[in-house]
């Protein structure tokens, strides 16, 4: 089993192999991350992982706790995750590359990364000034009939953000082709799906491309349903651009 130790980033939402992770970063813990990742030379590649929180906040308490007013809070690497950080984590992230890492005057930083793989959890070291975890990297594995399957998705995806438009009679413009590639089609619909965290947690972590497109053609038919008997609901900002996997 091959395992690598990277810095842990967790977040309330899923990220996804192929999608952008744009972060505000202005919590000591992941502006320590951020400035240890600027060691690394640029032509090199700035990893972190990504989980999402199962239990816990993303934000450290920033004022006294309770019951006791005059407490400092804890703003240590594992603020907020108790104490075995590793539980309050789901335990199948996604690794990111971050291209731009930008510190500003106030020493906050601006950062875009992309999603790369997926990776098992399997420890949490908070000896540091931030989180670091050990990770096992996760095969994508086809599974069968994936290629039907991502046609099927795309079909069903192209009716599910015409419906969120309300775009009923007519056909939406996305401004570029949808990808076809099977595990391609399942990370960005699984992405650009109106969900919630441990549905898209499920979804990442599906064990095959297979597996994940049957659940997501499921869930699509079902939303899409939902959707054409609420008229009046708003149309999501995912319709209205490109989605880019860049």
């Amino acid at each position: 089993m091959t395992t690598v130790r990277l810095p842990l980033f967790p977040l309330n939402s899923v990220l996804f192999p192929g999608l952008v992770l744009p972060l505000n970063v202005f919590e000591e813990r992941y502006r320590a991350m951020m400035r240890e990742l600027l060691k690394t030379p640029e032509e090199e590649s700035r990893r972190f992982a990504v989980v999402a929180i199962r239990d816990g906040h993303e934000v450290a308490p920033s004022a006294p706790g309770m019951p006791d007013p005059t407490s400092v809070p804890d703003l240590g690497p594992a603020a907020g995750f108790g104490t075995d950080p590793a539980i309050s984590f789901h335990d199948v992230g996604c690794v990111a590359d971050a291209a731009t890492i930008r510190e500003r005057e106030d020493g906050t930083f601006e950062v875009l990364a992309t999603g790369t793989s997926r990776v098992r959890l399997l420890s949490v070291d908070a000896s540091g000034p931030f989180l670091t975890a050990e990770l096992e990297g996760l095969d994508e594995e086809q599974g069968e009939e994936a290629g039907a399957l991502a046609e099927g998705v795309l079909r069903a995806f192209r009716q599910y953000q015409k419906r969120l438009a309300g775009a009923r009679e007519r056909s939406l413009s996305t401004g570029a082709e949808l990808p076809d590639e099977p595990s391609v089609v399942s990370y960005l619909v699984a992405a650009a799906m109106m969900l919630d965290t441990p549905t898209k947690q499920r979804l990442l972590q599906a064990p095959d491309t297979a597996s994940r497109l049957r659940d997501e053609l499921k869930l699509l038919r079902s939303e899409t349903a939902i959707i054409r008997n609420l008229p009046s609901l708003p149309a999501a900002d995912l319709t209205r651009g490109r989605t880019s996997l860049n």
